[in-house]
């Protein structure tokens, strides 16, 4: 009788066993193979998220309305080409009166009546509110060629703010990666701590199983149990990572932080071979930096073309309209068309100091664009490496990760056939995990590279 329990016993055990080795199994697979998505409707694809934060992100509209903002300012100089305008009315209260003396003669001799006035006669206007209107209406000439500087210089601030803008962009489509490889890391990992929490919540069965039977101590049950509940943790901290990864990436795509996605597979790795040589080529042709510079340097040299002009005199077509009220002795209205011109001869060489500024200002950008142009070329240096030992690295993690889940097959059998301890199986359990882990670490440092290194060409 005793005999048959324990050949019962031992049939039981090694059914719970089997159930325990294909519960390992299920890791593996899961581990390996990607969880069923959900209904297209919830699905986030990464070319839907970049077009997402293109459209609606804060950050990147702040820097568009900078380019439309510059273009106002194009429009704004180019009104200095037009005639001017300008007018002033003075109001005043006499506190005195105002008199004018004219000796006799002063307007000469007419014929029959002599020298006019006759005697030296006064006028005097009382103290009364009397008013002065004058008006003018200017078209430059000579300005015009400093006018076209302006507006050329200015040209090129627009273009500058565009390629700032451009900037953002790509700054936000490579946040935009990053942010949803973040995701889809954490979504990974949640799914195996999942599945480990489930293996050891059948281990644990498993095992008290055995203590009941005293096919196994105490000791071994706790010891489950505690690593149960560490799984646990580690699951709820996975999930709570998880909402505040995809709070964060709602906000660079600009809208609410609440709204509910999934993320859609992306390939594990992309192995196409890049040419260095033609990365650098394209990276000089289009990083924004570069174009800035660029920009800036032609921008210095229509400054120091203005500073130059500034030796011209301001030479203008003026019309002139003066009127007064109450001032009887004078015109009424008196209007006048010539040729007006402004020019300081001695300016004490401040006009040849802010020339010699603005040549030193060109060769700073002259200079800065030579600087620009060997930090991209060290960045894109720098990233095609990084991309090149993530790739090299996630070849070693995805053998690390392969052996790990075969010893663990391996430990389980064994297990079975009770030539190894539990203490055995839950060491492979923890190192197949964390080789797992390590696995998931190197694809985010590849997909993370390969983001940084596409940025580094400046493409759109």
């Amino acid at each position: 009788m005793r005999k048959h329990k324990l050949d019962k016993s031992c049939t039981g055990f090694r059914s719970e066993v089997k159930r325990l080795r294909w519960a390992v199994l299920l890791v593996v697979v899961s581990a390996v193979c990607p969880a069923q998505e959900l209904s297209p409707s919830r699905v986030l694809t990464l070319d839907d998220a970049i077009r997402l934060a293109v459209a609606n992100n804060r950050s990147l509209k702040i820097a568009s309305l900078e380019v439309d903002k510059s273009k106002w300012q194009v429009a704004e100089v180019k009104t200095k080409r037009l005639p001017s305008f300008s007018g002033s009315v003075l109001g005043s209260q006499l506190l005195n009166d105002v008199s004018f003396n004219f000796p006799a003669g002063a307007f000469g001799n007419i014929p029959g009546v002599g020298p006019f006035p006759t005697a030296d006669t006064k006028v005097t206007t009382s103290r009364q509110p009397i008013a002065y209107v004058m008006s003018q209406a200017m078209q430059p000439l000579s300005q015009l060629y400093k006018i076209n500087l302006a507006v050329r210089a200015q040209e090129l601030s627009a273009k500058i703010a565009g390629e700032k803008a451009r900037a953002e962009r790509q700054n936000l489509v490579k946040d935009v990666k990053q942010a949803y490889y973040a995701v889809l890391q954490s979504e990974s990992e949640l799914e195996a701590a999942e599945a480990n929490v489930k293996e050891y919540q059948e281990l644990d069965r498993v095992v008290l199983q055995r203590v009941s039977q005293e096919a196994a101590l105490k000791s071994d049950s706790l010891d489950v149990k505690a690593k149960f509940a560490n799984e646990k943790y580690k699951l709820v901290q996975l999930r709570n990572t998880l909402d505040s990864q995809k709070e964060y990436l709602n906000n660079l795509l600009g809208r609410d932080i609440r709204t509910g996605f999934e993320t859609e597979k992306v390939p594990v790795t992309s192995f196409e071979e890049v040419d260095l040589k033609l990365a650098q080529s394209r990276a000089l042709g289009q990083r924004p930096e570069i174009k800035q510079a660029e920009l800036s340097m032609r921008q210095a040299e229509y400054d120091r073309r203005m500073a130059k002009a500034d030796y011209i005199p301001d030479v203008g077509i003026a019309f002139n309209y003066a009127s007064n009220f109450n001032v009887d002795v004078l015109p009424r209205n008196m209007t006048s068309i010539g040729f007006e011109m402004k020019w300081e001869p001695w300016d004490w060489g401040r006009r040849r100091d802010i020339v010699n500024q603005k040549k030193v200002t060109e060769t700073q950008a002259r200079t800065q664009l030579h600087d620009a142009q060997a930090r991209v070329l060290m960045d894109v240096n720098t990233r095609f490496r990084k991309l090149e030992e993530s790739r090299m690295l996630i070849s070693v993690a995805q053998a690390e990760r392969d052996a790990a889940q075969q010893r663990l097959r391996e430990v389980t059998n064994k297990y079975e056939q009770q030539a190894v301890l539990l203490s055995d199986v839950l060491r492979q359990q923890a190192s197949a995990a964390g080789a797992s882990d390590e696995y998931q670490q190197a694809l985010l440092g590849f997909w993370s590279a390969k983001s940084e290194f596409e940025k580094s060409l400046g493409e759109d």
